[in-house]
């Protein structure tokens, strides 16, 4: 078999160099990666199996018949991340764009067919042209069985998207369908239609990177969830983010043991949090001074920054923190925030990850544009995805607490198995000024000093109904506790809610607000 052995390691080699030293070049002048050096970045060295490396299209017409490269523009497989099994497809751009026809788009179907069946993470390396043009409605039909898998796997394995090239068209879906969509600037572009179409129809001009670069999808239409300035960085956080995340649903995320005492006092709160609800703070300081070692991973970092959301662990254990940010528009509850806020609660649900929630909330954003563009629909949103959580939860009112927010926010009315607060804390339906105006408003109208009777009117609500141990006499507070002791409270609540079991009526399946 000498001879036929000598043919297979020759084809073997020509697959791992890829088309040419040229082709290669000029994806490194382009400031990219090969899709083989990705997969090196992403993986723990030398666990790499990949699966139809000899693949060949069958297409012909437009010259199709005299080129057929092996791997058709796509490479499969699997290995290990921090030593777990995680299944990834990356495209090869120096092979038809990355363009997607009919046997490409099969060796992707069985590879997420095979990351399902294992219950393993699926990662796409994107960097492709879209549709193979070519090949007409097959390779339509190709995205199609991508977009049923995508869908049929979501909250049964964790779906990551790298974004490392263009994505445009349809192609642009299944990122949005996964679970997270990491993006590098400069190179990796998403949209439905391109520069040209979109100054062609509306007259509008834009570049490829004001139109769908990695800051607007981070920061401006929340599609992406990370920007990065170069791929090592970013696939060094998908690194990260996966020894995070359980390998399926069925499974609990992993253990890390820490260092850091469970008990470890927290004396920097006293002084990151203003006693006075006006004043703003950073949450991050927050989460930072009570998680272990001080380390969090933030989702959505650049997009609706009212409202945090983190994956950190508490005692090794990997919790989800849910947190207003007083420090970026007083930490209200917009539009953005809502659902920024609703697809994390729905994902650590999906995923047996912990839900810690800090609150520090003055209200719903008001506004005619808030009203007009579906607040209260978007706000329920995150109010379903609370209410729908089996997973433990805690909720922590930090300083203030009012209204509909309040309620959004994981209170105990909609299901928290835990509610603490601060001595500082106000839970009302709005704040003192407010309702003092609303319930008294003849009354301090008719007065010789309005000023003087509405201070009056104030400090009396706030001592009858804002009171900080209001809520907790009421049972709506499980106790209010000393700030410095929250990471101890929070670990040891967390330890004994390890058990939790909660069943949801039988149903198909909800219907959430869209």
């Amino acid at each position: 078999m000498q001879p036929q052995l000598d043919e297979l390691i020759k084809i073997k080699e020509s697959v791992e160099r890829g088309p040419s030293d040229r082709a290669t070049e000029i994806q490194h002048q382009k400031g990219k990666l090969t899709a083989r050096e990705r997969i090196g970045l992403l993986m723990d060295k030398g666990s790499f199996s990949e699966i139809e490396p000899l693949r060949r299209h069958r297409a012909s017409g437009f010259g199709l018949e005299d080129k057929r490269p092996y791997t058709d523009g796509v490479v499969t497989g699997w290995g290990t991340v921090h030593g777990r099994t995680v299944f990834v497809y990356a495209h090869d751009f120096r092979i038809f764009g990355g363009a997607l026809g009919e046997a490409h788009a099969q060796k992707i179907h069985k590879l997420m067919d095979l990351a399902e069946s294992s219950g393993a993470p699926l990662v796409s390396l994107n960097d492709g042209a879209g549709a193979r043009i070519q090949e007409g409605v097959t390779a339509l039909a190709g995205y199609g069985g991508i977009f049923r898998r995508n869908t049929r796997a979501s909250g049964v394995i964790p779906q990551i998207s790298v974004m490392l090239g263009p994505c445009a068209g349809g192609a642009a879906y299944s990122p949005a369908l996964t679970d997270f969509v990491f993006m590098v600037r400069d190179t990796s572009q998403m949209f439905i239609t391109g520069p040209d179409v979109v100054k062609a129809v509306t007259g509008e001009e834009i570049t490829q990177n004001g139109l769908g670069g990695a800051d607007v999808h981070a920061g401006t239409s929340g599609v992406a969830h990370f920007a990065y300035d170069g791929e090592e960085a970013c696939l060094e956080d998908v690194r990260y983010l996966l020894s995070l995340l359980p390998s399926n649903s069925r499974e609990l995320p992993p253990t890390d043991r820490s260092d850091d005492p469970a008990d470890r006092p927290n004396d920097a709160l006293l002084d990151i949090v203003p006693a006075d609800p006006g004043q703003s703070y950073d949450v991050h300081a927050v989460i930072e001074e009570i998680v272990d070692d001080g380390e969090f991973f933030e989702v959505h970092p650049q997009w609706a920054t009212n409202l945090v959301c983190a994956l950190s662990r508490l005692d090794g254990q990997v919790v989800g923190i849910v947190a207003n940010n007083p420090g970026a528009m007083a930490g209200v509850l917009d539009i953005e925030a809502s659902e920024k806020g609703a697809r994390f609660v729905q994902w650590c649900d999906a995923f047996n990850i912990p839900l810690v929630t800090l609150v520090d909330v003055p209200g719903f954003l008001p506004g005619v544009d808030q009203e007009h563009h579906g607040i209260i629909r978007r706000g329920a949103k995150l109010l379903y995805a609370y209410c729908n959580a089996t997973v433990p939860r805690i909720s922590l009112v930090l300083r203030k607490a009012y209204g509909g927010a309040y309620i959004v926010m994981d209170s105990r009315s909609i299901g928290a198995d835990l509610s603490y607060a601060w001595p500082a804390n106000e839970i009302a339906v709005m704040g003192a000024e407010g309702a003092a105006n609303v319930i008294f408003r003849r009354e301090i109208a008719a007065a010789d000093d309005p000023d003087a009777l509405r201070r009056t009117k104030i400090d009396a609500y706030k001592s009858q109904l804002m009171h900080p141990y209001y809520a907790a006499e009421r049972g709506l507070v499980d106790d209010v506790i000393d700030p410095r002791e929250t990471r101890r409270v929070l670990i040891r609540s967390l330890a004994m809610l390890a058990a939790k079991h909660a069943d949801l009526p039988s149903r198909k399946h909800g219907n959430p607000p869209q």
